[in-house]
């Protein structure tokens, strides 16, 4: 981040920070490059860099350039807050924006699989991000069905993943219903989908945007600006679904504008990034519910209940 850029409408300085994406941009990441776009950050004197992980492959993860401080701002599931926490070079994170207000994410596998619910994917092929819960949360969802939560674990690119399920090298793997689910639904791919909370895992939110604390507090006025932009950027796309839908095709993929219904993407999302009043907000009961299970399933110590992982203060 560029340090002493003191802000005022009538300066031109800008202050330059920088946002790692969790995956290639897609719907999840529309606010951001709405309000780039229609100049909502520059509005608020910030010069937003948006950093695509295909540039180095997902070489490096979201969390891991936050904390060698490549980015400012990382965007990652909750449990990347917890991980870094958590790690023997401890990293305090800390959880500043929800983009999503309910989990959009389910475990899928082909319909023509007859694998109608998780108990039957014992003895099958699931293709993992290597998330930190992800594998154990599969076989939890297996075990909460009847079945024994034996799975065949396989870690192939994670770029490639979406596409080891349709070309039959995985039986299941985790999509987000509103990108890969939209997809599959574009060419006719039929899907059986398996919630987390049907299966009694009570996941939290994700993705997130989170930063160091550090920061957070040296920085703290640069970063409220920064989520009241990026705040409007996403509420921007609730009455402006075919606007926002021409702005976000400029950073897609070509394959992404090929072969995903962007409009239908972006109206299949909008209900959940929230409204005025908890647009980017975190429930303390949400979050605590998930570190209650981490800690009872014995994934974390009692610990996180203690730490403090988010905070909604940069909305004041």
């Amino acid at each position: 981040m560029t340090a002493g850029n003191n802000y005022n409408k009538k300066s031109t300085i800008m202050t330059n920070l920088k946002l790692a994406l969790d995956w290639t941009p897609n719907t999840n990441h529309v606010g951001f490059f709405i309000a780039k776009e229609l100049g909502f950050y520059s509005k608020q004197g910030i010069d937003l860099e948006i950093l695509n992980p295909k540039d180095d492959n997902y070489l490096m993860t979201p969390g891991k350039k936050l904390e060698l401080d490549i980015a400012d701002f990382a965007i990652a599931p909750f449990e990347t807050v917890i991980s870094l926490n958590n790690k023997v070079n401890q990293v305090q994170a800390i959880a500043i924006y929800a983009i999503l207000q309910e989990d959009l994410s389910s475990i899928v596998s082909l319909k023509k699989s007859n694998i109608t619910s998780p108990k039957f994917l014992d003895g099958k092929t699931y293709a993992s991000y290597k998330a930190r819960y992800e594998d154990y949360i599969v076989k939890e969802m297996i075990k909460n069905d009847g079945g024994e939560g034996d799975l065949k674990l396989v870690y192939p690119d994670k770029l490639g993943i979406w596409n080891t399920l349709l070309n039959g090298q995985a039986d299941a793997t985790w999509i987000f219903d509103n990108w890969e689910g939209i997809e599959a639904d574009g060419k006719n791919i039929q899907l059986n989908k398996f919630a987390m909370d049907k299966f009694k895992v009570p996941y939290c939110y994700s993705p997130i945007i989170l930063t160091k604390r550090e920061n957070l507090i040296k920085h703290k006025e640069h970063y409220s600006r920064f989520i009241k932009a990026t705040k409007s950027g996403f509420l921007f796309v609730k009455n402006n679904i075919k606007e926002s839908t021409s702005i976000l095709q400029r950073s897609l993929s070509k394959y992404d504008v090929e072969n995903i219904n962007i409009e239908k993407s972006l109206s299949y999302t909008v209900p959940h990034f929230g409204n005025e009043l908890n647009c980017g907000m975190m429930e303390q009961d949400k979050v605590l519910r998930f570190l209650e299970w981490l800690v009872d399933k014995g994934l974390e110590d009692k610990i996180v209940l203690e730490q403090n992982l988010f905070t909604n203060e940069l909305f004041d």
